[in-house]
């Protein structure tokens, strides 16, 4: 019985080749003094970047540091994190010690490191951490390494594409603290299913021991409705419960139950328990608010995750001075709500439902009446055996990385796991970051949308959207910490915890002898709360751990893959100095053709396109699409695919197509993909297809699926065009940001949205991680309005259209069957290109927003390379059918330039300028319908 009805989900085990306990040692490392290592120059701006390394403080703790940010760590009594601070703003973000990695093995929950015993959850001493105790149910530190930052994989990059040859593996530092079990945790924890049975009721009948109590409201109310012993039906606000004394050796009660009708909240079914100096607590249901509830010292909090329909088990876990309250729907996977301090055994429990305190007083209206069933109870006492499924712990070694970067304030981390014990284990999931930070703002009342920490957090387990605050909500999130009480939300609803864990779980088998990792996080901390400075931050971020990004080839998309319509294009591309040739879709080309006859066809493309200095590849369809009943994802009841349809990535189908996605490239030699549709995060319940077991690992081994074909295309520098977020994993360049359909609008108005895609699409990316669209032939309707074929008769227009995106750096999908149609025609093109190839190097640099299109008055740029020899390079666009006239002031803050510029438009004469501090005042005429721009110098 009691091994069917629950199983532990915090036991741990400990056999005789458990690692004993360590000193670990500082005294080798250099001091750390903040004063000395904290940067002058601004990191934006500086030309030389602030070397990391590895310090020990005064009181004996580490310290990860390069001069903007120091992540500190207690080692003894465990490893923790005990300080994050903005060396730039002089903040401690830390407010609180967490677990440095929570994992979940085979159904059971393992921390690994931190410390308990921390008096208050609003800031954390250095002073109190002598005082505060090894957490006992956490992996202890066993030792620590470090090492100058490592490859994640390889790339193979095209230095043609970037003027800025960026390093590989980025500079910095790394250190790995490893994980292991040791002999205190067997004397806190063990499994459920060792421990000795007090009491067990499974309520096919009432048992005697209970004592039945019903409030005045329930009078005429029984605990056992139509002969079903446990159910209950009765008004919402009404009391009606069973009862019996707790043995003195009690250290679990669990309880399975189902709220059904019930509409209460306050009053919901659930476990209360009795203590001996007359108070009381509650661990409950509350059905009517869809939450988890639970009382506790003169306190209430709500938790999220609730669904009325299920049946949950309520454990409560009695350790020493706390309880722990988790929640679990299979009886197997618990997840721990809270813990919550306790000073004496309980000596009574009530299981249905109370009043809100656990108490037995009605109060108000009963409410409406509903019908709620308690399912099964256990009691539990001390272990009594050991679980012979916990055996893998003794071998089970985690380390828990972390990465600091060269002058930046970005650190990274995640969660290593080696099994050596003698069978396979399954990682049910990896919490790879818990980090209690201190609140942005305090509310007293619930808000919509909160004012957030300064970090931001981006992992490469990231996919479902072209933005990424979107994209990271598969495996990043702000969470609320229900164990600070003494914050000022009423509701205790403030986010303040930085998590890194996959929403769906991993389900990764780890064979005996073998290793895995977890999602990875970077932590970005910002100094401003400026939107300007947080997207170049965010944007020196992707160009330090992703430099791919950087490459930013001229692409054109011819609209026929036959071999003479290709020729032409990349004949064209060859003529005007376009690097690029995608065959689109709708082309005929396919990628998924294994016949000898297209590999050859393809490969003798490729050769003729590099004969001629010009990359050659084609689009793919992958995920916005149905296979058949046999390869679609079976999404849960409730859910759909993300695009509508959907092939599951382990499906029979899926191993074959990436079979010929990796056949082609290694056959052809192609330099390109543009993998349309790509991987959305769809989970698949199956249980027949090859690749994974079930749900639980089906969005995991999916995502890897794809995770490393980006990157071995990384390694053989094929660029990857993907309408995904996928840079932390290979991807090159993601849509800037647009709707298709307005592509078919008027060719007027079509100038005016592009330019405010392009503004707003670089907030958070950099010219050359996106890309926009010009539909040289007719795309998604429109007519000869809103193309621009034939192209000589529409050169105005033309050229707009190049000066607008060669202006911004940002590269589009010229889309047709030719570049040019006339000598003219290619006159205006390569004008345009060799434009963007004199100032390459600037028009990829840093893009600052002057004043946004709107068609009224003139739009503005500017671009910065603080570093390059092109300081800065402004674009002024009149979208007005008049000349006009403006007096403009730029701030060149960015460029570097100070006091004193020299300035050059576009009629080749340089002038000296002086500024006011960093401020230009630049008097400026734009021609009507038409722009300006002028290149900054030292």
């Amino acid at each position: 019985m009691k091994g069917n009805l629950i199983r532990t989900t915090l036991a741990l085990l400990v056999t005789a080749s458990t690692v004993k306990a360590q000193s670990i040692s500082v005294a080798g490392l250099p001091l750390y003094d903040k004063a000395a290592l904290q940067s002058k120059e601004d990191w934006l701006l500086a030309t030389t970047a602030r070397k990391s390394a590895i310090y020990r403080t005064p009181e004996g703790y580490m310290a990860l540091s390069n001069g903007l940010i120091t992540r500190t760590f207690t080692l003894t009594p465990n490893g923790a994190t005990i300080g994050l601070d903005n060396l730039v703003t002089n903040e401690a973000l830390v407010r609180a010690v967490s677990p440095e990695a929570v994992l979940w093995i085979n159904g059971h929950e393992i921390k690994a490191g931190g410390l308990t015993g921390q008096p208050i959850g609003n800031y954390l001493l250095p002073k109190w951490v002598p005082d505060m105790k090894a957490d006992p149910l956490s992996l202890k530190l066993r030792s620590y390494t470090t090492a100058p930052i490592k490859a994640r994989f390889e790339w193979n990059r095209r230095t043609a594409w970037s003027p800025q040859q960026l390093p590989w593996p980025p500079k910095g530092m790394e250190v790995t603290f490893t994980y292991q079990a040791d002999a205190t945790i067997m004397s806190s924890l063990s499994s459920d299913i060792s421990r000795k049975v007090l009491f067990t009721d499974n309520f096919l009948s009432l048992s005697p021991k209970w004592d039945i109590i019903k409030g005045a409201a329930s009078q005429h109310a029984s605990f056992q409705n139509e002969g079903k012993a446990g159910e209950m039906q009765t008004a919402a606000n009404s009391v009606l419960f069973a009862e019996q004394p707790l043995s003195p050796e009690t250290k679990v009660i669990i309880c399975k139950l189902n709220s059904g009708t019930d509409e209460s909240n306050g009053y919901g079914a659930g476990i209360a328990l009795q203590f001996p100096d007359g108070k009381s607590s509650k661990f409950h249901l509350a059905p009517g608010a869809k939450r988890f509830r639970v009382f506790h010292d003169s306190k209430s909090a709500n938790f999220e995750g609730y669904d009325p329909g299920k049946s949950y088990f309520l454990r409560i876990l009695f350790l020493p001075g706390r309880m722990a309250c988790s929640v679990s729907e299979d009886g197997k996977t618990y997840t721990t709500l809270t813990e919550l301090p306790v000073t004496s055994q309980p000596t009574h429990v009530r299981i249905g439902k109370t009043d809100p305190q656990g108490g037995r007083s009605e109060r108000g209206e009963a409410g409406t009446k509903g019908r709620s069933k308690i399912e099964a109870v256990l009691i539990l006492g001390a272990p009594e055996a050991v679980q012979q499924d916990l055996q893998f712990l003794s071998g089970l070694t985690v380390k828990v990385h972390y990465e600091i970067y060269d002058g930046i304030p970005l650190l990274s981390k995640w969660v290593s796991v080696t099994n050596n014990s003698k069978e396979q284990i399954i990682i049910n999931n990896i919490k790879s970051e818990q980090l209690a930070v201190t609140e942005a703002e305090s509310a007293v009342e619930h808000k919509q949308r909160w004012e957030m920490p300064p970090i931001l957090a981006e992992s490469d387990f990231a996919f479902g959207s072209m933005s990424s605050n979107a994209a990271q909500n598969a495996c990043v999130d702000w969470q609320t910490d229900p164990s600070y009480t003494t914050q000022v939300n009423y509701n205790l609803k403030t986010p303040t915890v930085l998590v890194c864990m996959p929403k769906t779980g991993m389900g990764q088998e780890v064979a005996t002898g073998a290793s895995t990792e977890s999602a990875r996080i970077w932590e970005l901390i910002f100094d401003s709360y400026d939107r300007e400075r947080r997207g170049l931050s965010q944007k020196k971020l992707y160009r330090t751990i992703a430099p791919w990004v950087t490459e930013n080839p001229i692409i054109m998309h011819v609209s026929s893959a036959a071999d003479e319509p290709v020729k032409s294009a990349i004949d064209q591309s060859a003529e005007v100095g376009f690097e690029m040739v995608i065959m689109t879709f709708g082309s005929g080309f396919n990628i998924e053709d294994t016949t000898q006859q297209n590999l050859q066809r393809m490969k003798q493309l490729k050769q003729y396109a590099a004969s001629k200095g010009v990359a050659l590849g084609g689009y793919s369809l992958l995920a916005s699409r149905s296979i058949n009943k046999e390869n679609d994802v079976v999404m849960p009841e409730g859910m759909k695919p993300a695009f509508g349809n959907s092939p599951c990535l382990q499906s029979e189908w899926a191993q074959s197509y990436f079979r010929k996605l990796y056949n082609f490239y290694e056959k052809t030699g192609q330099d390109l993909l543009e993998h349309d549709g790509s991987y959305p995060g769809d989970v698949c319940a199956s249980t027949t297809h090859p690749g994974h077991r079930d749900l639980e690992d089906s969005r995991w081994k999916q995502y890897k699926t794809i995770q490393q074909f980006y990157q071995w295309c990384r390694g053989k520098g094929i660029y990857l065009n993907i309408p995904d977020w996928y840079f932390l994993s290979g991807g090159t360049k993601v849509a800037m940001g647009y709707r298709e359909t307005n592509w078919s609008l008027p060719r007027e108005q079509q100038e005016i949205i592009e330019r405010q895609n392009i503004y707003d699409g670089t907030w958070e990316k950099t010219p050359s991680m996106g890309w926009m669209f010009v539909p040289l032939v007719q795309y998604h309707g429109g007519g000869a309005a809103a193309t621009i074929e034939p192209l000589k008769e529409h050169l105005p227009h033309y050229e707009q259209r190049l000066a607008n995106l060669f202006g911004a750096g940002v590269q589009a999908c010229y889309r047709g069957p030719r570049l040019y149609d006339a000598p003219e025609t290619k006159v205006l093109v390569k004008k345009w290109v060799d434009f963007y190839k004199k100032y390459r190097r600037v028009l990829d640099g840093d893009l600052i927003h002057l004043r946004r299109p709107d068609g009224r008055d003139y739009d503005g740029i500017l671009h910065v390379d603080p570093q390059g020899k092109d300081k800065g390079l402004i674009m002024l666009y009149n979208p007005l059918t008049e000349p006009i006239t403006r007096n403009i002031e730029v701030d060149l803050y960015y460029t570097g330039l100070k006091n004193q510029a020299s300035i050059m438009g576009e009629n080749g004469a340089a002038k000296k300028v002086t500024l006011k501090g960093t401020k230009l005042n630049l008097q400026v005429t734009i021609p009507a319908n038409s722009q300006q721009w002028f290149v900054l110098r030292q």
